[in-house]
């Protein structure tokens, strides 16, 4: 006996359930940080306000998932102004993912 046993089905599924409850979960919080980053971009949010404050503490958790796929996927550029589609391939992804699952 080598102390390992083999995970039944029910165990296998626990674990992909939590999986799929994390990805859903990220993919909200990027649905909000989407949403504040309008809100901060356009100046309704004060620097010592508490969207501000929201808006950063989730930045420090999303931008280092969205930094490989900005550098492959430069922003799209429409006349002045630029749009950057990595939080939405990073939400198709992530959703595509929890469905395989």
């Amino acid at each position: 006996m080598t102390g390992s046993q083999p995970l039944d089905s029910s165990t296998t599924r626990a674990e992909v359930d939590f999986i799929r409850l994390i990805v859903n979960w990220f993919v909200l919080l990027m649905l909000l940080w989407i949403v504040l980053s309008y809100i901060v971009t356009f100046g309704k949010a004060g620097w010592d306000s508490p969207v501000r404050k929201i808006y950063d503490g989730l930045s420090k958790v999303i931008e280092p998932v969205l930094r490989p796929i900005r550098a492959v996927v430069p922003p799209v550029r429409m006349g002045g102004a630029t749009l950057d589609l990595s939080p939405l391939i990073l939400i198709l992804g992530l959703s595509f993912l929890a469905r395989v699952l």
